[in-house]
C-alpha cells in the first residue's frame, strides 16, 4: 500500500467511483477538484484546486506517490475552456509531478482520440489517432505530453482511453463502448499494483460482445474485465430499433458535431 494517492477530478462520476473503491490502495486518498467536494472521511484529504493555477498544483502534488488524473472537461467544449482545463492543467500536473518525484500517473484519456475510425473497425494501441473533436485533440496532447515525460524523465504513465463508464449502458453505441464502474476500479488497481508499466496506452472497456478495441498488448497486467453490456441489449434494442442516423464513426455524437456547435 502506498502512502498517498492523489485523485484529481474527484467530484466527477469517475472520481466518485475511485473514491469509493480505492480506499485500500493507499493510506491516504488526496481528493481534488475545482468543484466543491464532500468533507474528508477517514483516510482522506480534500483539497480544492484549479489545475490551471501552477503554484496551487505544485502544492497539491507534494508528498504523493502516484496520481490518478481524472480532472478535465470530459466532453466537447469551447477551445479556450479546454485549453485551461485539459491542456494547461495537464501540463501543470506533469511538471509538478516531475519536480515532486512522483513515479506514476494514470491519465484519463478518452476513446475520442480515435473517434473518427469507422464503427466496427478493430483498434489497438498502434492504430493511428483520429480525434473526433477538440476534446479528443486535448487528450491527444495529454498522451503526447506523458510520452515526453516518460522518455525524458522516466515518469511512468498509463493513458487509459476510457469508453463509456456509467452504471449501465443506455444506447446502442454503449453496447460496444461500455466500461462498468467495477471494471474501471479493477483496472486502476492493476495499473497501480504493476511493478512497472512504462508508457502504456490501453482502452478502458468491459468484456462486451461487439467491442471495437483490443488490449492484447497489456495482458501482462492480468486485468480481465468481468462485466458485459449483453444483459442490457434487449432493452436497448427495443428502444432503439436502428442505430442513430449518420453515426458512422466510433466517436458517435462527437464525430457528428461541427466544431462551431
Amino acid at each position: 500500500m502506498m502512502t498517498r494517492l492523489l485523485i484529481t477530478g474527484a467530484a466527477g462520476s469517475l472520481g466518485g467511483y475511485a473514491r469509493e473503491g480505492l480506499k485500500d490502495c493507499a493510506q491516504i486518498l488526496r481528493l481534488s477538484d475545482v468543484a466543491e467536494l464532500s468533507p474528508a472521511g477517514k483516510g482522506e484529504e480534500v483539497v480544492r484546486c484549479d489545475l490551471a493555477e501552477r503554484e496551487a498544483v505544485d502544492e497539491l502534488v507534494r508528498d504523493c506517490d502516484a496520481i490518478l488524473h481524472l480532472g478535465a472537461i470530459s466532453a466537447e467544449a469551447e477551445f479556450d475552456a479546454l485549453l485551461q482545463a485539459n491542456i494547461l492543467g495537464t501540463y501543470n500536473l506533469y511538471e509538478a509531478a516531475r519536480r515532486a518525484g512522483v513515479s506514476r500517473i494514470l491519465f484519463a484519456s478518452t476513446n475520442h482520440v480515435t473517434g473518427f475510425h469507422p464503427v466496427g473497425e478493430r483498434l489497438d494501441h498502434l492504430s493511428p489517432r483520429r480525434p473526433d473533436s477538440l476534446y479528443g485533440v486535448s487528450k491527444c496532447f495529454g498522451e503526447d505530453l506523458s510520452r515526453l515525460y516518460f522518455d525524458k524523465y522516466g515518469l511512468e504513465t498509463a493513458c487509459l482511453r476510457i469508453g463509456s463508464c456509467f452504471a449501465e449502458p443506455t444506447n446502442r453505441r454503449m453496447l460496444s463502448t461500455w466500461l462498468s464502474p467495477g471494471d474501471f476500479r479493477t483496472l486502476i488497481r492493476q495499473l497501480l499494483a504493476a511493478s512497472e508499466i512504462g508508457h502504456l496506452v490501453l482502452y478502458g472497456v468491459s468484456a462486451n460482445r461487439d467491442v471495437w478495441w483490443s488490449n492484447a498488448h497489456a495482458d501482462f497486467l492480468g486485468w480481465r474485465p468481468q462485466d458485459s453490456s449483453e444483459a442490457y441489449r434487449p432493452a436497448i434494442e427495443a428502444r432503439e430499433e436502428e442505430p442513430a442516423k449518420g453515426v458512422r464513426y466510433q466517436g458517435g455524437r462527437h464525430a457528428a458535431l461541427k466544431l462551431s456547435d
